[in-house]
């Protein structure tokens, strides 16, 4: 994906952008079928969960639902899904789900209220200047000892508005190297695991965190 460097990448800005762009393309995306290896990382997720005991899930970045879904009717967990599209949370809501419209700065969610939190691919459209806040914003509706994955496309740094992007209007996307994503994930929480999986030209980072546990 090519990217056109010296785009604004305010982070009203871009999610203005991206909640137009998301609205055009939600009926396109419904249903849409998952890669398998995207349905092995979810898994392993849950599995993760369950050895945990989480009860409480939020999912941010929910486009049309199917993975809330899954934790919810798989998982056994009580989940409640965030997306800045209202075109997506109302397919989501359609679903059954518990849905509202927010984004990473503005989840609307009391803290310490969930035992786990779940991104994929929503991460990689925050600007490298929020990126501290948005993860901090992740780590703080965690409980103590609470779970998040955070899955991106990545492996080079780069940021900007795609050019060649097949939605309307086209996205802004900031790619990251696998240093700078652990890093700025190492100032808010504990890592638990990374990995990278390859599907092709696609370079997916697969990163499962943990909110420390309060110390008395």
């Amino acid at each position: 994906m090519r990217l056109r460097d010296g785009e604004p990448a305010g982070y009203d800005e871009v999610t203005t952008r991206l909640r137009s762009s998301y609205d055009a393309g939600a009926e396109l995306r419904d249903g849409r079928e998952k890669q398998y290896w995207k349905l092995a990382e979810r898994e392993a997720y849950l599995d993760r969960l369950r050895a945990i005991g989480a009860r409480t899930l939020l999912e941010i970045g929910a486009g049309t639902g199917e993975d809330g879904l899954f934790f919810r009717d798989e998982g056994d967990l009580e989940v409640v899904v965030v997306d800045l599209a209202p075109a997506m949370v109302e397919r989501c809501r359609a679903k059954g789900l518990d849905a509202y419209v927010g984004d990473f700065l503005n989840l609307g969610v009391p803290p310490d209220a969930f035992d786990a939190a779940y991104a994929v691919n929503s991460l990689l459209h925050v600007p490298n200047a929020d990126l501290g806040a948005a993860l901090r914003a992740v780590r703080d509706v965690l409980k103590p000892g609470g779970l998040g994955y955070l899955g991106m496309y990545g492996g080079h740094a780069a940021q900007g508005i795609a050019e060649d992007d097949v939605q309307e209007p086209a996205r802004f996307f900031a790619f990251r190297t696998d240093e700078q994503i652990l890093r700025a994930a190492a100032a808010a929480f504990e890592i638990v695991d990374f990995h990278t999986v390859h599907d092709g030209d696609i370079r997916f980072q697969a990163l499962t965190v943990a909110r420390p546990a309060e110390t008395a």
